[in-house]
């Protein structure tokens, strides 16, 4: 299989690229969606971050939706308290591994 990202071929069973770390679609899943709170992409929890990603939108949309329910005089309570929530229930996403590089030596003879 082939990492998407950076082109090179990884395990067919990996979850994850070797080289950069980006998530690989394997064949147990696809079509199969997560929803995890953000490790790259938070302002408090990464909850909102999930959503969006779960949704494939931008996060200050879902950021700013949740805003205007928060200020909706009578959700106010429930908000933060589906904010809490979430922020309980949802499992963290692992964080993306960055592609680390090795310095190329060449010997001379």
């Amino acid at each position: 299989m082939t990492c998407k990202h950076c082109q090179r071929e990884v395990p067919d069973q990996s979850n994850f690229c070797n080289f950069c770390g980006g998530m690989q679609q394997t064949s147990a899943s696809r079509g199969y969606k997560r929803l995890m709170r953000s490790s790259t992409d938070r302002k408090i929890a990464g909850v909102c971050g999930g959503i969006a990603e779960y949704f494939d939108i931008d996060s200050t949309v879902v950021r700013l939706v949740w805003l205007v329910l928060l200020f909706i005089p009578v959700p106010i309570v429930p908000s933060i308290v589906a904010y809490i929530v979430a922020w309980l229930v949802m499992p963290q996403a692992p964080i993306p591994v960055t592609a680390a590089t090795v310095p190329h030596t060449t010997q001379v003879a």
